[in-house]
């Protein structure tokens, strides 16, 4: 297991990982890395990062593959006649902990053949799993929890992404045996002032699960 590699995953595609990956790299000061990007080439989640961080003593190192479909990743690499392997999404080398943002959900394709969930597996990264409450999430946060555990991923915990719902936590904690590690409020603006209040409050609360990630504490 790389303890020296983050991953932040979600329970599906548009559930604010790429907001949540600035506020992890502004209180960490951690790298940062989106192994592919398809789609939004001009406005990719990279240069979203790089936008609302106030840091410039982390690197943000370049996709491994870029697409111009906005699709699945495996749908936007055959549209360009390219065959995605596991192997495309070795993590770079770096002195830094790393963060890195996957694409889509944990059951989402990868490669043709593999799954977000398997590319975690195959090169054993601790795993935190971005949740949002709404009707149906309970049901999307156990399977994507299942998901990552049948594989044998090192699932450290949750992190809420939004307002919190009493109720939907403490079943999915006591259900599935998953903590809460980490908070982010709803952000009514999204800004390098509010990533920063956010990362802040984060540094400040930092649960001993995500201190081997922080610069700040080597």
């Amino acid at each position: 297991m790389n303890t020296r590699i983050l991953a932040l995953t979600g329970i599906h595609t548009d559930i604010g990982k790429t907001i949540c990956s600035a506020v992890m790299v502004q209180a960490l000061g951690c790298d940062y890395w989106k192994p592919i990007q398809a789609g939004e080439l001009a406005h990719s989640d990279t240069l979203r990062v790089r936008e609302l961080i106030t840091r410039t003593d982390v690197c943000l190192h370049p996709e491994a593959h870029q697409f111009e479909r906005a699709a699945s990743p495996h749908a936007a690499a055959r549209a360009e006649n390219t065959v995605l392997a596991l192997n495309d999404f070795t993590p770079p080398q770096t002195t830094r902990p790393l963060l890195i943002e996957t694409a889509g959900g944990v059951c989402s394709p990868m490669t043709q053949q593999h799954t977000v969930a398997d590319a975690l597996a195959h090169f054993a990264v601790p795993t935190l799993l971005v949740v949002r409450h709404y009707l149906g999430s309970i049901s999307h946060t156990l399977s994507a929890i299942e998901a990552l555990k049948i594989r044998g991923v090192h699932l450290l915990g949750l992190l809420v992404n939004g307002e919190p719902e009493p109720d939907s936590e403490q079943f999915i904690i006591e259900y599935a045996r998953v903590p809460i590690l980490a908070r982010i409020d709803e952000l009514p603006h999204i800004s390098r002032t509010s990533i920063h209040m956010q990362a802040q409050r984060l540094a400040h609360k930092l649960p001993p699960e995500l201190r081997p990630w922080s610069h700040m504490h080597e």
